[in-house]
Protein backbone atom coordinates (compact mmCIF):
# COMPACT_ATOMS: atom_id res chain seq x y z
CA UNK A 1 0.00 0.00 0.00
CA UNK A 2 1.94 3.20 -1.50
CA UNK A 3 1.20 6.23 0.41
CA UNK A 4 -1.15 8.72 -2.53
CA UNK A 5 -2.17 11.43 0.24
CA UNK A 6 0.41 14.33 1.02
CA UNK A 7 1.51 16.52 3.99
CA UNK A 8 -0.78 19.33 3.28
CA UNK A 9 -3.94 16.93 2.23
CA UNK A 10 -3.13 14.65 5.76
CA UNK A 11 -3.52 17.59 8.41
CA UNK A 12 -6.64 18.94 6.67
CA UNK A 13 -8.79 15.43 6.79
CA UNK A 14 -7.59 14.90 10.29
CA UNK A 15 -8.20 18.28 11.04
CA UNK A 16 -12.07 17.90 9.81
CA UNK A 17 -12.12 14.43 10.90
CA UNK A 18 -12.14 15.20 14.92
CA UNK A 19 -14.02 18.43 14.02
CA UNK A 20 -16.47 16.67 12.37
CA UNK A 21 -16.30 13.43 15.21
CA UNK A 22 -16.32 15.78 17.79
CA UNK A 23 -19.81 18.14 16.55
CA UNK A 24 -21.32 14.83 15.96
CA UNK A 25 -20.56 13.56 19.79
CA UNK A 26 -21.94 16.95 21.15
CA UNK A 27 -24.63 16.22 19.17
CA UNK A 28 -24.68 19.44 17.39
CA UNK A 29 -24.62 18.10 13.33
CA UNK A 30 -26.23 14.76 14.28
CA UNK A 31 -25.17 11.01 13.61
CA UNK A 32 -23.88 11.57 10.48
CA UNK A 33 -21.31 13.77 11.72
CA UNK A 34 -19.32 9.96 12.21
CA UNK A 35 -18.83 9.74 8.59
CA UNK A 36 -15.49 12.11 9.73
CA UNK A 37 -14.02 8.69 10.51
CA UNK A 38 -12.92 7.99 7.02
CA UNK A 39 -11.07 11.43 6.68
CA UNK A 40 -9.48 10.46 10.10
CA UNK A 41 -8.49 7.31 9.29
CA UNK A 42 -7.21 7.93 5.02
CA UNK A 43 -5.14 11.18 6.79
CA UNK A 44 -3.36 8.81 9.57
CA UNK A 45 -2.76 5.79 7.28
CA UNK A 46 -1.75 8.57 4.18
CA UNK A 47 -3.85 6.55 1.95
CA UNK A 48 -7.04 7.25 0.19
CA UNK A 49 -8.58 4.59 -2.13
CA UNK A 50 -10.58 6.57 -4.11
CA UNK A 51 -7.40 8.49 -5.07
CA UNK A 52 -6.15 5.25 -6.24
CA UNK A 53 -9.27 5.12 -8.01
CA UNK A 54 -9.07 8.15 -9.47
CA UNK A 55 -5.23 8.33 -9.98
CA UNK A 56 -4.59 11.22 -7.54
CA UNK A 57 -1.54 11.30 -5.59
CA UNK A 58 -0.95 13.94 -3.16
CA UNK A 59 2.14 13.55 -2.08
CA UNK A 60 4.68 14.01 -4.84
CA UNK A 61 6.89 10.66 -4.17
CA UNK A 62 5.24 7.48 -3.31
CA UNK A 63 6.54 6.51 -0.08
Amino acid sequence: MNANVGALDRILRILAGVVMIGLAAKGAIGLWGYIGVVPLLTGLFRFCPAYTLLGFNTCGVNK
